[in-house]
């Protein structure tokens, strides 16, 4: 990627929390116009790379800048062309939606004549028109994340930064959150985001890294970092115990369950390996009545390359400033 195609840039970023190390050499560059997910367990340091990429906190070492604008030496203006949605909402809860619509654009110093025009937009846009003069008290989980995001979108940045933005939504929620996130993107708007939910990055990223204990342990897009393990396999549920015990023998069961008589076969998911795996059972006269492939996702390589636990960030205090 070319220089003047990546939104963010971050070389070697390194940040303590007294004596603990939570970022340790940070390499990124994330495309403009494109998805970016942040993954890790949590303590891994996620949260503490999106405060320091949006200007929260500082970098004890290293370099990183926002469309080209330095983030230490220049954070005024990189404040001016971002947006921040922090893991825990940021609304006033006695004010209406539309009213905290309106606080955030006059915090953004938009032009006093564009604001109401602005504010109507977001809500039409978010779906939040019909609850405008509710207060945000009274917003569902998924109605305040809109708003959440609304909010952070009166100044009109081009880069985003969202913190879990789907943590505690139901899943038409998250669908309807990812909907809006792919919309932006469309419109030439970068997103980074960290999440604990590895479809949602599968679903949304187009290049993902992971980290853990404040290294990237794993960085490419979701096919990339798929192919790179192993674990293929293919899980077949018998009848009855007789024909279960059979085919693990036959086939060289990786592992058996004799509650609900499957057995899982390594396969690395092509035609070729699971017409020879049928030939052999129908030759065998074994039938079976269930069969699913599974081939490498995002959860085996999250595991793969984050083999042990990590203790709490100490830098994940929620900011709720945008």
């Amino acid at each position: 990627m070319s220089p003047s195609a990546a939104a963010i840039t971050a070389t070697g970023v390194r940040h303590c929390f007294g004596q603990t190390r939570v970022l340790d050499g940070i390499d990124l560059e994330v495309g403009e116009g494109t998805i970016f997910a942040l993954l890790g367990p949590n303590g891994a340091g996620k949260t503490t790379m999106v405060r320091i990429l949006s200007t929260l906190i500082s970098a004890d070492a290293g370099h990183v800048a926002v469309l080209g604008h330095d983030v230490a030496t220049e954070a005024e203006a990189v404040r001016a062309v971002i947006g921040v949605t922090g893991q825990f909402s940021a609304l006033d809860d006695l004010l209406t939606g539309q009213e905290n619509l309106r606080l955030m654009a006059d915090l953004q110093h938009l032009p006093r004549s564009e604001r109401p025009a602005r504010v109507a937009e977001l809500l039409e846009r978010f779906e939040l028109a019909d609850a405008a003069t509710r207060p945000a008290s009274t917003y569902s989980g998924g109605m305040r994340r809109r708003l959440d995001l609304a909010m952070t979108l009166v100044g009109s940045p081009r880069v985003i930064f969202l913190d879990e933005p789907t943590t505690g939504l139901d899943p038409r929620s998250r669908r309807t959150m990812w909907h809006t996130i792919r919309r932006l993107v469309s419109e030439g708007v970068t997103i980074l985001l960290t999440t604990q939910y590895l479809d949602e990055a599968d679903q949304l990223a187009d290049r993902i890294a992971v980290l853990d204990n404040g290294r990237i342990v794993a960085q490419g897009t979701p096919t990339e970092l798929k192919r790179r393990i192993p674990g293929g396999r293919i899980q077949l549920r018998f009848a009855d115990p007789d024909q279960l015990a059979t085919a693990a023998e036959l086939l060289q069961a990786m592992s058996r369950d004799e509650n609900d008589l499957t057995l899982q076969v390594a396969a690395d998911g092509s035609v070729a390996t699971l017409r020879d795996l049928l030939g052999r059972l129908d030759d065998a006269g074994l039938d079976v009545e269930q069969l699913e492939i599974h081939t490498p996702d995002l959860d085996d390589v999250f595991f793969a390359v984050t083999a042990h636990p990590s203790s709490p960030d100490a830098g994940a205090q929620q900011a709720s400033a945008r």
